[in-house]
């Protein structure tokens, strides 16, 4: 049992002014592993006064002292990678070797990759008689998701961090409980009291206050769509920067000169990775109608061999979901494409055989699956893939672009030059050709209702700065 009562203001560890704790649960064991305090408006009140407070000598700060800073937290990350890795595995399922390599690798790469970022990054440059420079934006109030905490979390401080501006951190309160551990590696390099602040509580209190709070100068968010929606509107209430990374629909779209078996057993993983409960996760494969029975076959084989059971288990392929909540959530998405008349190849309704305890979801695809259905809109976030056909390439992009969200994508085709050629038709933020690898310093972010702004590299480090021109 892990209790943290305390949250973190102004370079210490200070009691919450509410008197609530929140409850963090195993999604293996469905035990409360932890707790966390209730956080108030009062305790964003507090942090976001210390942040501003401590904004000036931070954005005075070199460059690269405060890159310093960033590689010393990535040493700190480093040394506790295995504890990190467990813990989310604990808090959100994933299984522990990927959770090692992605829940705590990710993170570390942010902050260990700053230092390079700044070395190249013009902060000033002439423009005939203007210099232009850019300046940290202010307070940055950081509001994060639960399916990859940290590794959100690290995607904003670090950059935050390195660009002059001073944060309040607001955890996902489902699981919180890595994030406690960065705020203690960051008060052991010896970071200024005021630069980094942690309050944790629920979305619709502590998120809210500091969306709306006149002195957090910008809001970087990422979640769902609808709560980014919500955080947009109370950040242009008062016209404030805000940058949003939301949901997802991704298409993976393989074309008829394509490796069939190789591009179909690494899309079923890429929709299945942290048990689907990833937004940018390839949930939608587009297929040649004419080679349908094949992919299906291919599909339901990959899928089959998915093994669900313990995050800690060797044998396990699969982890469960983070909650109750998410679990009933995602019942309720199969049934509805069994309702509507999708084709079940694998999987279905219920828990998987012998995991009665745990949020195990069976891994699920569905065939013959028509655009207009609610499967093939509205992101599920479980291991569950659709299967959409087309008869012609060009009816293929439009399936692919055929939804509110453009975050991610995937094109698969016999050559590059093919597979190139149709990326570029998808009307989404990042497209894997081919199966090309995930790029943590590339940019990310969305097209339409993904989002709005990028993270990573450095454009990562743009979105916390602001432009001036000098006129000389």
């Amino acid at each position: 049992m892990i209790v943290r009562d305390t949250i973190y203001i102004d370079g210490a560890w200070v009691p919450s002014t509410g008197k609530g704790s929140l409850q963090v649960v195993n999604s293996t064991t469905e035990e409360v592993m932890g707790t966390i305090p209730e956080g108030t408006p009062e305790d964003v009140n507090r942090a976001v006064a210390a942040a501003k407070a401590a904004f000036p000598r931070w954005a005075a700060t070199a460059v690269e002292e405060r890159a310093k800073y960033c590689s010393r937290i990535a040493e700190g990350i480093g040394a506790r990678m295995d504890e990190i890795a467990t813990l989310v595995s604990e808090e959100v399922g994933m299984v522990k070797p990927l959770s090692l390599l992605v829940q705590a690798g990710l993170p570390y790469n942010s902050f260990n990759v700053i230092q390079s970022i700044v070395d190249e990054f013009a902060f000033e440059e002439r423009n005939a008689n203007s210099l232009i420079v850019r300046e940290p934006i202010g307070v940055v109030g950081c509001i994060t998701p639960w399916n990859y905490p940290l590794h959100q979390i690290a995607a904003k401080v670090a950059f935050a961090l390195a660009a002059g501006c001073t944060v309040v951190l607001k955890p996902s309160e489902v699981a919180p409980l890595n994030a406690f551990v960065l705020a203690e590696i960051i008060h052991d390099t010896g970071l200024p009291g005021g630069v980094f602040n942690m309050v944790t509580g629920v979305g619709p209190v502590v998120g809210e206050a500091i969306a709306k709070h006149p002195d957090v100068d910008m809001v970087s968010f990422t979640g769902s769509t609808r709560a980014g929606k919500r955080v947009g509107e109370l950040c242009m209430q008062r016209v404030a920067k805000v940058a949003l990374e939301l949901g997802g629909k991704s298409a993976n779209v393989i074309l008829d000169d394509a490796d069939l078996s190789k591009a179909v057993t690494d899309g079923v993983f890429k929709a299945f990775l942290n048990s689907g409960q990833t937004c940018s996760a390839l949930t939608r494969m587009v297929v040649p109608r004419d080679r349908l029975a094949e992919v299906e076959q291919i599909a339901a084989e990959a899928a089959n061999a998915m093994t669900p059971g313990d995050p800690f288990a060797e044998e396990s392929k699969l982890g469960p979901l983070v909650s109750q909540a998410q679990w009933d959530r995602v019942q309720g998405y199969i049934q509805k494409g069994i309702d509507e008349g999708a084709k079940l190849i694998a999987g279905g309704t219920g828990k998987p055989e012998g995991l009665d305890i745990g949020f195990f979801v069976k891994p699920t695809v569905f065939s013959e699956v028509r655009r207009d259905m609610t499967i093939a809109q509205e992101e599920i976030f479980g291991p569950v893939l659709s299967i959409l056909p087309y008869d012609t390439e060009d009816e293929a992009v439009e399936i692919a672009n055929d939804t509110v969200y453009g975050l991610a994508g995937g094109v698969w085709a016999g050559t590059q030059e093919h597979a190139e050629q149709v990326a570029r038709k998808l009307r989404t933020g990042q497209v894997e050709v081919n199966g090309g690898a995930f790029n943590p310093n590339a940019p990310f972010g969305g097209y339409k209702q993904s989002g709005i702004g990028r993270e990573y590299g450095h454009f990562g480090l743009e979105e916390f700065l602001q432009v001036k021109s000098l006129q000389l």
